[in-house]
């Protein structure tokens, strides 16, 4: 009996112990495999601390017990084995905005871990079942450690496999010297002007553009080495950045002719610390274009067009012929099915329909646009492409549920200038209620607090209904929309998780409302 209360005492602890070590090196896969970013995460997030990791303590000291009623006692196996499956069970369900990948480098990492864990194992336990068990949940409580450590050791190997592969996108890239390639930057906006840029040039050119939101040195060098070939004609390259220099290495890697800075706010400034430092690393892009490039500026954000560009040619665009630019939007004019509008400048007039909506949206569209005039695309080509691009996903989205509710889909991420036009957006649309739901904007250092409160006043002053999401922002949103008037009733409700708001959505919203999802879950990582 007790022999196989032990073994099955072990079994369950190693699988667990493999779940946990799995979800440890997904949170450090999520960020970019950097120790000091890892260790900000688990603080930031008391994954020290958390109930599982308490338990595992509880029942490793439980098992090294020398009070023998408590050592190992029948019934406390029992409960340690339920304990466990219940652990288990809880990270098999549980849903994250991004999934571990399953690279090379992850495989690395997860083979690297086991071993040290078998290693330790089998000196500790002598493949005795119950010392086994013991080895598992005490890792289980102390994963983290293991896991900094590992990334710490494997970072050599990983460092020379990375430069080969860097070296071998070089090589690639310097067979393709008539390829024109473009960059695009930017606080927000980058993605949806990557993705209008490739639909208008695909018109004209053969064009790869880097998927998804690989858009770090090794996203790019992925694309080139595993999706680049030799009859592309245009390579639009996404940049992004957490840290000053991150755009220059992505640049020094692709030499970039041409390139697009799309804005340059308020984000990531946990990481930048002052909006100066944005506007640095953005400009990294422009900095490193040859005096023969071109370059694409949004002077809608003051630190875009308060920083002079001497090296390059330069466009420079705008919402409105009131802010000093090249070019400017003008008849805009939207309705649940799209947007039209004009872009007006240097003697030339562009009468555009989409299917976008949104100020944001228009403006992405306008960088794309004056790229493809620079590159030569036919004026009837650029009309037709921009009619037939789709929206991207979760960057106000805007579709209709069955129920006659049109729903806009904003959740991919949340910035103070982006919300601000997504609620405009919501608050143009008025055949029934406006109903918001959002947990908030993150990532947004010491000024987190300050442009919640600003978003909570926005939502008052734009929405009918405000549905908050979790705990990280909702005293800040809520003194925002108070500070305006509104009253914690029907008008602002506030949940703890997305499932409770769904919830009250489907109670509260009828046909004729509009209904915009602005940000993810409060976890950027859950």
């Amino acid at each position: 009996m007790m022999f196989l209360l032990n073994t099955i005492l072990a079994i369950v602890a190693v699988i667990y112990m493999v779940l946990v070590v799995k979800r440890d090196i997904q949170m450090l896969q999520q960020n970019s495999y950097r120790n000091e970013r890892y260790k900000k995460w688990l603080k930031q997030n008391n994954e020290y601390t958390t109930m599982p990791r308490m338990a595992c303590m509880i029942m490793g000291l439980l098992m090294v017990s020398t009070f023998a009623p408590f050592r190992w006692f029948v019934v406390l196996k029992v409960i340690f084995i339920i304990v466990l499956v219940v652990l288990s069970m809880n990270l098999l369900k549980a849903k994250y905005k991004h999934s571990l990948v399953f690279t090379k480098r992850v495989w690395r990492l997860l083979s690297a871990e086991l071993l040290l864990i078998l290693i330790l194992a089998v000196l500790y336990s002598r493949l005795e079942m119950r010392a086994i068990a013991f080895v598992c949940v005490a890792f289980s409580a102390f994963s983290y450690v293991v896991t900094i450590l590992t990334n710490w050791l494997l970072k050599p190997i990983e460092n020379a496999i990375n430069n080969s592969y860097l070296n071998d996108a070089k090589r690639i890239l310097s067979q393709m010297p008539d390829m024109k390639i473009i960059g695009i930057t930017g606080s927000y906006g980058k993605t949806s002007t990557k993705h209008y840029l490739e639909r208008i040039l695909s018109e004209h050119f053969s064009v790869l553009m880097t998927p998804g939101s690989y858009n770090t040195p090794m996203g790019v060098t992925r694309t080139v080495r595993e999706m680049l070939k030799p009859y592309n004609e245009v390579f639009i390259v996404e940049m992004g950045a957490k840290n000053v220099g991150d755009i220059n290495e992505i640049c020094k890697l692709v030499n970039p002719q041409m390139g697009i800075i799309t804005a340059v706010g308020p984000q990531h400034l946990e990481s930048f610390k002052d909006i100066k430092n944005v506007q640095k690393t953005k400009f990294e892009l422009v900095d490193a274009l040859p005096t023969d490039g071109f370059a694409v500026l949004n002077n809608d954000f003051e630190y875009v067009a308060n920083r002079d560009v001497d090296n390059v040619p330069v466009k420079r665009y705008a919402m409105s012929k009131d802010i000093q630019a090249d070019y400017y939007a003008e008849d805009v004019k939207y309705s649940a099915s799209g947007t039209t509008f004009t872009i007006v400048g240097e003697g030339k007039r562009i009468e555009l329909t989409t299917k976008v909506i949104g100020e944001c949206n228009i403006s992405n569209l306008m960088g794309a646009v004056i790229i493809a005039m620079k590159l030569g695309v036919p004026e009837h080509k650029i009309q037709y492409a921009v009619s037939r691009i789709a929206q991207v996903e979760h960057r106000l989205n805007v579709k209709r549920a069955p129920n006659g509710v049109t729903i806009i889909d904003d959740a991919f991420n949340s910035n103070p200038d982006g919300s601000r036009m997504a609620l405009d957006v919501l608050g143009s649309m008025t055949g029934g209620k406006r109903i918001v739901i959002t947990p908030g904007m993150i990532e947004l250092g010491d000024k987190q607090d300050y442009y919640n409160e600003k978003f909570g006043e926005h939502i008052a002053e734009t929405c009918d209904i405000a549905i908050i999401v979790g705990q990280y922002n909702r005293e800040s949103i809520a003194r925002g929309v108070k500070l305006k008037g509104w009253k914690e009733n029907e008008q602002l409700i506030i949940v703890d998780t997305f499932n409770e708001a769904q919830a009250i959505l489907t109670k509260i919203a009828k046909k004729g409302d509009t209904v915009l999802y602005e940000n993810d879950l409060p976890d950027t990582y859950k």
